[in-house]
């Protein structure tokens, strides 16, 4: 796929196909519904260019909090953008992505001109590939991956020069999976998201996670000034808030049993998920989809998987019971 590949939290089609609804309840993406409470931020990070200084320190906290060696951590304008310049940082390759998942990858590969496949377990994909990506925990259903098993590959790809590439977009929610640990070590490519766990997608705050070498590809193609001061300052803080991370972690997994217990409640499959999100597969996912759609509610669909159906956690009790009612009178 070339073109557009569709996401969730499109509100502005939602209302063009509704155009009577305002009280949309967006559940299709896997955004912390609770985000961290914004502090008073400094006023030079709305005012001055972000310093060499504020960016060293956002990526210190990053380093701290995801447990990755000092030095390890650069901080990007959410990690699409990552995603879309490490393939120009190498010739073009053999590429494998590890199963059904986020395909913006294959895509910003595939557009680079690299050879692309999906593969559907990690040590096919080491054998087929220079360069493999797994998502873990994956986008949508949840899978993860022993890290002994990719540390495994990562050492096996980088003898002969390749890359393992680590998307924990989700990782906040399943820590015991991570891998930064092992960052600095060759061919070992960790992405982590803020705006998802933290719950503030809109200021575009990720990092990358990489050798040195890594690094500075990255901070070339990226230019001066790539990530905005508040969203630095802002990073910076909440990274650093482990009390909050904790309860947040704690809270997040008991929205997703919640959220399990009433999709299983009204006839639904749940085949997966982490605590940002639930998958459920039925039978009939698109007239479900579109009856929620008719409702003013938004989860996300996938094309290549006609019957499941990915929900995002309600907000609060009022949108859990207006997502139990429609899904009652559905059934």
């Amino acid at each position: 796929m070339n073109g557009p590949i569709p996401h969730g939290g499109d509100l502005t089609a939602a209302r063009a196909r509704f155009p009577g609804r305002s009280d949309w309840l967006d559940l299709s993406t896997g955004i912390n519904p609770w985000p961290y409470p914004l502090p008073r931020l400094d006023a030079a990070a709305w005012t001055r260019l972000p310093d060499a200084g504020r960016t060293a320190d956002t990526e210190q906290a990053a380093d701290a909090f995801y447990g990755a060696p000092p030095g390890s951590a650069l901080a990007v304008p959410g990690t699409q953008a990552a995603l879309q310049l490490l393939p120009a940082l190498r010739p073009p390759s053999r590429m494998a992505v590890v199963g059904f998942t986020y395909q913006e990858h294959a895509r910003c590969w595939r557009r680079a001109g690299h050879a692309v496949t999906e593969t559907p377990s990690l040590a096919e994909a080491v054998a087929a590939a220079d360069v493999v990506v797994a998502v873990n925990p994956n986008n949508p259903d949840g899978t993860g991956l022993d890290p002994s098993d990719l540390l495994r590959a990562r050492a096996a790809l980088a003898a002969r020069g390749g890359w393992l590439v680590v998307d924990e977009a989700f990782g906040e929610t399943r820590p015991e999976l991570g891998v930064a640990g092992a960052c600095g070590a060759p061919g070992l490519i960790v992405l982590r998201s803020f705006g998802k766990f933290f719950g503030h997608a809109g200021i575009r705050l990720g990092f990358v996670l990489a050798d040195a070498d890594t690094q500075a590809g990255l901070r070339d193609a990226l230019g001066p000034w790539a990530v905005s001061g508040p969203a630095l300052e802002l990073g910076r803080i909440a990274l650093a808030d482990r009390p909050w991370a904790t309860g947040t972690r704690l809270r997040l997994r008991a929205a997703a049993d919640r959220l399990a217990g009433l999709l299983s409640a009204t006839g639904l499959r749940v085949v997966g998920g982490t605590p940002l999100f639930v998958l459920a597969a039925t039978e009939d996912a698109a007239g479900l989809h579109e009856r929620l759609m008719q409702h003013g509610i938004m989860v996300r669909r996938f094309d290549e998987r006609p019957h499941w159906l990915r929900f995002g956690l309600p907000p609060d009790a009022d949108a859990e019971q207006r997502l139990r009612a429609c899904l009652a009178a559905y059934a």
